[in-house]
């Protein structure tokens, strides 16, 4: 059923870059005397609260009601809606649900593994049962990754975000720097991205919005150079965090790649153990593609947690779980909307209550 069922995807459909580097110029701050740029359909600059998550029912059937969209808790409300009886069916279904759905074949061999022992040696009375098993190990392989990034104070604390191009890094930056911004720390940030047309503007932007500095150079500069000023900076000023954009690009583009090493050399000469945290975003609905391009990040530069976005839409979700078995890499942050509030803390049981709840009622499942 596996091999029959899983297929090599091809790589994203994500354009290249080119760029070559310019001669880096005066570094600027971005002030509330600039205009605010327009930015890409779909992007949003909301003023909302940070509302500090907790691990009450309530705030878990808010995940469910945003994840309800995806394939996998889509998939789980109509296979036990319409699967009630306890047999190898049912297991086979799941199976073919778990597969499609980018959950990975090596969790999906253990998970099923587990269930189909279970049920040899009746160890449920009925689908039901199997069920809150199913939850149970879904929950013991997130919860392992379930680590909150939690900046250390007294130094600029380094958060290097990258990834490819189009999976809401610029987006992600701007939501970070508010929540950090709204819990009192002093934020910082770096326009690196000085190869994609426009992405310095959208991080100003973003920074005139939360009211935090930004400091930048023209397209075409050393983002090397652009990261290693806004460190010295956020040195002389004191600052909490400092957010550093990077170009995106693609995991198979050597330079681009090689540039990466380049801004972590140059960042130590300043402090031997920035950057702090590599923060790598993942889109949700980027699927097993993004095991290669997690694979090859880590391999040159070191990823030390990963932002998961877009799982509020068509996403087939379950590219969570296939991460956590191959990397087991924190998850610091999930995306469930546009709004500021949508950057979640990833919660493993709230993620979990979200694509298959305890109430069997609340599936939706058609």
């Amino acid at each position: 059923m596996l091999k029959k069922l899983f297929r090599k995807k091809s790589a994203a459909d994500l354009r290249p870059l080119h760029a070559d580097l310019a001669p880096s110029c005066e570094t600027s701050v971005a002030t509330d005397r600039q205009a605010l740029p327009d930015l890409p359909s779909g992007q949003t600059l909301d003023s909302e609260p940070v509302h500090l998550d907790t691990s009450s029912l309530a705030h878990r059937h808010t995940w469910h009601k945003r994840l309800a969209g995806n394939a996998l808790t889509r998939g789980f409300g109509s296979l036990f809606k319409h699967n009630p009886k306890l047999d190898e069916t049912l297991l086979e279904e799941l199976e073919t649900l778990l597969i499609t759905a980018d959950v990975g074949i090596q969790a999906t061999t253990e998970l099923l593994g587990d269930l189909r022992q279970r049920m040899l040696k009746r160890e449920f009375a009925d689908s039901t049962a199997l069920r809150m098993r199913l939850r149970t190990d879904l929950l013991a392989i997130l919860k392992p990754i379930e680590h909150p990034l939690q900046p250390e104070p007294g130094q600029p604390f380094v958060i290097l975000v990258v990834g490819v191009n189009g999976v809401g890094k610029t987006t992600t930056i701007g939501k970070l720097s508010h929540r950090f911004s709204t819990e009192g720390r002093q934020v910082m940030l770096a326009a690196g991205d000085t190869f994609r047309a426009a992405a310095v503007e959208q991080i100003q932007a973003w920074g005139k919005h939360n009211k935090v500095p930004v400091i930048a150079q023209d397209q075409g500069a050393d983002a090397a150079g652009v990261i290693y000023d806004a460190l010295q900076s956020a040195q002389a000023r004191k600052a909490d965090i400092l957010i550093a954009d990077t170009a995106g690009r693609l995991h198979t583009q050597a330079g681009l790649m090689d540039e990466l090493a380049k801004i972590r050399r140059v960042l130590g000469k300043l402090d031997t153990n920035a950057p702090h945290e590599v923060l790598m975003v993942i889109d949700g609905t980027t699927g097993q593609n993004a095991i290669n391009q997690v694979r090859q990040f880590n391999a040159m530069i070191g990823i030390t947690g990963l932002t998961i976005t877009k799982l509020d839409g068509t996403a087939k979700g379950g590219v969570v779980f296939a991460l956590a078995r191959e990397f087991g890499l924190p998850v610091r942050y999930i995306g469930l909307g546009e709004a500021s509030t949508d950057l979640r803390r990833f919660d493993a049981e709230a993620f979990v209550e979200g694509l298959l709840p305890m109430d069997s009622h609340t599936d939706l499942g058609s």
